[in-house]
């Protein structure tokens, strides 16, 4: 008998309820993943609050690392006892094993743990996707890390500094300071004790940067706005502070005819092919050093509920993991 985590409605992380489950074979195109590793994102907050709607009940969780226990028909790629990790788009990550279609799974290379796996393939390939693809970012450009020292956040500075940009990382106590600042940020501001713009504008000699990273929100959005520099990017790719809505387009021309994208990873890794060429790519950045995975809490998998609570009050650092 597995466990599951299920949500009959949405609302706070009390909705969170642990169910027994008799697992099926595989069916076709499907593998039973046991599951070594559950990752916390924040995403996951949003499907069990409503902001991201699906249908109820549902399970809950997008990623995770594990063994394959069982292979159905038709799956030709994958074998018993293979190390995979996956990030979704199937929600239900947090059990202790599932039947999963098998165009969803990553190999996990040799030398990569089941908690960095689980912990490090979504936030990992977010920050690439980012980066590479969204931002374009070029040496020397100026950027602008809200939530530095955030599971994402810390990738993006490791990142950032890879490709040689100047990093400017937002966090909110001085413990996260030092983490942002040993992850290679060039400076660090605390917000909510200085004017975060104000500070960017200077250390950029006025310009302002050439694109804002702000998984934050609502709470950060004219920050983004005001400190980005003239035809520059703001990439808002998350809602931790609630979502961003109202956006008036004519302030984008009056700040500096700024870009704004609102991108999302499903749109950036549609196809197999991106799919698997971004995790590969993360992977290998893990496998030479070039960004290291900071976990800073590990919960016991039906401990999901206080991880939420934890992961929205902010009382967390770098990546979370859920161990069944």
């Amino acid at each position: 008998m597995e466990r599951a985590a299920q949500i009959q409605s949405t609302g706070g992380p009390e909705v969170i309820a642990w169910t027994d489950v008799q697992l099926a074979e595989p069916g076709p195109g499907e593998v039973r993943m046991r599951n070594l590793a559950v990752g916390l994102n924040f995403i996951d907050t949003y499907h069990r609050s409503g902001l991201y709607p699906m249908a109820l009940p549902s399970g809950l969780g997008m990623e995770a690392a594990g063994v394959i226990e069982a292979v159905g028909q038709g799956v030709a790629d994958w074998r018993v006892g293979d190390r995979v990790a996956t990030f979704g788009p199937n929600i239900g990550a947090y059990c202790t094993a599932r039947n999963i279609p098998a165009h969803g799974l990553f190999l996990v290379p040799d030398g990569i743990s089941d908690e960095v796996a689980a912990a490090g393939l979504l936030k990992g390939c977010t920050a690439e996707f980012l980066v590479e693809r969204c931002a374009k970012v070029q040496p020397v450009w100026d950027v602008l890390v809200h939530a530095a020292a955030g599971g994402v956040g810390l990738l993006l500075v490791q990142w950032l500094k890879h490709v040689g940009a100047r990093v400017i990382g937002t966090v909110s106590t001085e413990d996260k300071a030092a983490l942002a600042r040993a992850a290679g940020a060039d400076h660090v501001i605390l917000y909510g004790r200085e004017d975060v713009a104000q500070q960017v504008r200077e250390l950029t000699g006025g310009k302002g940067v050439e694109v804002s990273f702000d998984g934050v929100g609502q709470e950060t959005w004219e920050t983004s706005i005001n400190a980005t520099a003239r035809r520059g990017l703001v990439i808002s790719y998350g809602n931790a502070s609630g979502p961003v809505s109202g956006v008036n387009l004519a302030l984008l021309a009056q700040k500096g005819s700024l870009y704004v994208s609102r991108p999302t990873l499903f749109d950036y890794y549609h196809n197999a092919a991106e799919r698997t060429a971004g995790a590969e790519y993360v992977f290998d950045m893990f496998a030479r050093g070039i960004i290291e995975m900071t976990i800073g809490q590990r919960y016991a998998l039906e401990d999901a509920a206080q991880a939420h609570r934890d992961l929205e009050a902010r009382q967390t650092i770098g990546s979370s993991v859920l161990i069944p």
